[in-house]
């Protein structure tokens, strides 16, 4: 392949491999991957070289996505988090930044996107922030112990989970750039032009057509003991038996897709779904994002960095809810079953054509890895056997499989919400790559997945093949309110079942008993601490004005904001083996309707929130402070979100266990110079300088695990006046 075919040399010089886990000693894995984190951040911060000015930084081209700046100082944050969640850290280079820029990205339903809540720092600030992060991730590569292979709890995972993590955004910012408005970005022929070269090719689009696709068996799946690094949603098992069915040769074209648009498929709701249709009255496209219209006839296409004539032989870039339209109008107009490919059948056309994986490529296959352009390119310029093209590479292919975890999955303890938000059937699998896919998303294990109306650089090919068994999940997928993680139904069972052993509801009278001490006392404003499925933050808007409800957990969050929205939930809890049994609960049977509408949910972090979570009459932090990393760190600070004269009251039952909070950090439970130091007496050496103790009781509890097996518990409650 010609040298004018690649992309420039400045870009090569960024052109990475995954991680082999098994194939160095420690010390050569070491160097690289130092190698690979230094690639990875440099790449990112490349890509914001091409703003005009820092006044870029500060636009917002997506109203659902947050301004440039945030996700500048959120991939360096991320780092900074997850090491001191492993404990590789165990001090903060900027708290208020780390605040800022740690949660609320894409995805999260519940995210405050309202700029009045975000005072962005200037653009150096966050430079100089990410140069520290920088030197701090590299002290911690050399110096922390690494041992061969390496696996999903040592060390270097979490450097690898921060240096991938940064490659997703590398790609999902450059969509974000994509959108932003010329007038924002370089000007043509700039440095920023010249690394993030385009393809030159273009010109009219082949024909598709409909090749074969023998049946057989697909396996999906990483073992714990694979190679390089994967994230949760990976591993576990999955096979099937896939028949026969016929696939298209190509990507669908720009000018394919032209054919959908000039019949009027975006004025004619019937090609939609029910999803589409909302979407479609909500941002009224009457074509693809990336095109213009031009007044005088004819169509341009929006690239990373400029805008050109129309590629009409290169993939169309357009969310799900597009693709799947276009298939239902191709289905009808030509009498054929079309539709979009399932997760197992991209993965039997991959495996038909055998392409090897990433990292064992002498040259990428496909138009992926940054190893060609800075753009997509014609559609049948990478050909693999029986005339495929693209079965990698040039744009992500959305599938019709919503995401979920395969058999044996298990969350990450260090990022428990990257993937199970998304198994809600609202977020649909992308597979394949794009010309920007990088580390993981290049893998041919990669499950990544977004909502229907977001985009990518995404695109899709059609099938033509059985039902669709994913059908009835996308049609029905806002009612999809039935959890059946053990974990989070003990949860719904310990927040919203009913009384066991005659020890009354724990999150309820943890509430009724804060009210009581805050007789006489404001109601405006209230916290709610680890507020777990919510239960606590509801009753405590029975009298207070507003509460919200903070947990690290996504889950938790996720369902606590699904009762406040449709005011039902479901759960199954076991009775024995596995065996269950269906709960479920409503706000009107718990007569918190009319609380629903003083409460708000979030997820965050306790021991590092944002700026406006301050001015509380009551901080209310339940059975939290024995399972936070530095809980004294937390206490330490929490006065500053408590008005003066406001309570702050805690529950736990003081189980100290290394698995959470370093024995260095526990609050009591310890010897010390020969005498017991119990954990009032530590929060008490904390607190006293700032708080008046005013009362301490037992609340005991009761956790269903079976129906015959239950745990009591007593926790000890602590009522704080903040002098």
């Amino acid at each position: 392949m010609p040298m004018t075919a690649r992309i420039v040399d400045a870009l090569a010089g960024y052109h990475t491999r995954n991680l082999l886990l098994d194939a160095d000693s420690p010390e050569a894995f070491r160097e690289k991957l130092l190698a690979y984190f230094e690639t990875t951040y440099s790449l990112f911060e490349r890509l914001f070289d091409a703003f005009a000015s820092d006044e870029t930084f500060y636009v917002q081209p997506e109203p659902l996505r947050h301004p440039h700046i945030f996700y500048f100082g959120h991939t360096a944050t991320f780092y900074v988090n997850k090491l001191n969640v492993a404990g590789l850290l165990d001090t903060r280079i900027a708290p208020e930044l780390e605040a800022m820029f740690a949660i609320g990205v894409d995805e999260m339903s519940w995210d405050d996107l309202n700029s009045a809540n975000y005072d962005w720092p200037d653009v150096q600030t966050v430079r100089d922030y990410r140069a520290q992060v920088r030197g701090v991730v590299r002290d911690v590569i050399q110096r922390m112990p690494i041992e061969m292979p390496v696996g999903w709890t040592d060390p270097a995972w979490v450097i690898l989970m921060g240096i991938e993590h940064e490659r997703i955004h590398l790609e999902t910012s450059s969509v974000l750039i994509r959108q932003t408005k010329l007038k924002y970005l370089q000007e043509p022929g700039s440095g920023a032009h010249a690394f993030w070269r385009r393809c030159p090719e273009s010109g009219p689009a082949p024909v598709n057509e409909l090749l074969p696709v023998p049946g057989g068996r697909v396996s999906l799946g990483k073992p714990r003991n694979h190679n390089q690094y994967g994230w949760d949603n990976e591993y576990g098992h999955h096979e099937a038996d896939i028949a026969g069915f016929k696939a298209s040769r190509y990507l669908v074209s720009n000018a394919e897709f032209l054919a959908f648009v000039e019949a009027g498929g975006y004025r004619q709701p019937e090609w939609w779904t029910r999803e589409g249709q909302g979407w479609l009255a909500w941002r009224q496209p009457e074509h693809p994002l990336f095109w213009r219209r031009l007044p005088e006839g004819g169509w341009r296409y929006r690239a990373l960095l400029d805008e050109m004539d129309m590629p009409w032989n290169w993939p169309v870039d357009v969310n799900w809810l597009e693709a799947k339209a276009f298939c239902n109008w191709k289905a009808a107009t030509t009498g054929q079953a079309i539709r979009l490919p399932t997760e197992d059948e991209w993965l039997r056309l991959l495996d038909h054509v055998d392409i090897p994986d990433e990292p064992y490529w002498d040259r990428a296959p496909g138009n992926i890895n940054l190893e060609y352009w800075a753009s997509s390119c014609p559609v049948d310029r990478f050909v693999f056997k029986d005339g495929f093209c693209d079965v990698v590479g040039n744009a992500w292919q959305w599938t019709e499989t919503p995401i979920d975890g395969f058999d044996g999955f298990q969350v990450h303890p260090w990022y428990d919400d990257f993937s199970t938000p998304t198994f809600d059937d609202k977020h649909n699998l992308i597979k394949g790559g794009s010309w920007i896919s990088t580390g993981n998303e290049a893998n041919r294990h990669s499950r990544y997945a977004f909502r229907r109306h977001f985009f990518q650089h995404a695109g899709f090919r059609y099938v033509l093949a059985s039902p669709n068994p994913y059908q009835d999940r996308v049609d029905h997928s806002t009612e999809n309110l039935y959890e059946t993680d053990l974990q989070l139904s003990q949860y719904c069972e310990f927040h919203y079942g009913p009384e066991y052993l005659g020890v009354a509801n724990f999150p309820k009278t943890c509430a009724e008993w804060c009210l009581s001490y805050m007789e006489g006392r404001p109601l405006g404003r209230a916290l709610d601490l680890g507020c777990a499925t919510g239960r606590s933050t509801f009753e405590l808007a029975r009298r207070f004005e507003t509460v919200h409800g903070i947990d690290f957990t996504a889950r938790f969050i996720r369902l606590a904001l699904a009762l406040k929205e449709q005011g039902e939930l479901a759960w199954d809890i076991t009775t024995e083996g596995v065996l269950t049994e269906r709960h479920q609960t409503s706000l009107a049977a718990l007569g918190l309707i009319p609380c629903a509408g003083r409460v708000s949910f979030w997820q965050g972090d306790a021991a590092n929130l944002k700026p406006q979570f301050t001015g509380y009459d009551l901080i209310f932090a339940g059975n939290l402070i024995d399972r936070m990393v530095s809980p004294r760190r937390f206490l330490e600070q929490v006065h500053e979100r408590l008005n003066p004269g406001g309570l702050l009251i805690l529950t736990s039952p003081y189980t100290w266990l290394d698995d959470f909070t370093s024995p260095d950090e526990w609050l009591g439970g310890y010897v010390k110079e020969s005498a017991p130091v119990t954990t009032l007496a530590g929060l008490d050496a904390v607190l006293g300088a700032r708080f008046r103790r005013l009362d301490v009781r037992d609340v005991p509890f009761v956790i269903r695990e079976t129906r015959r097996k239950y745990q009591h518990t007593l926790a000890e409650m602590s009522v704080w006046e903040r002098r």
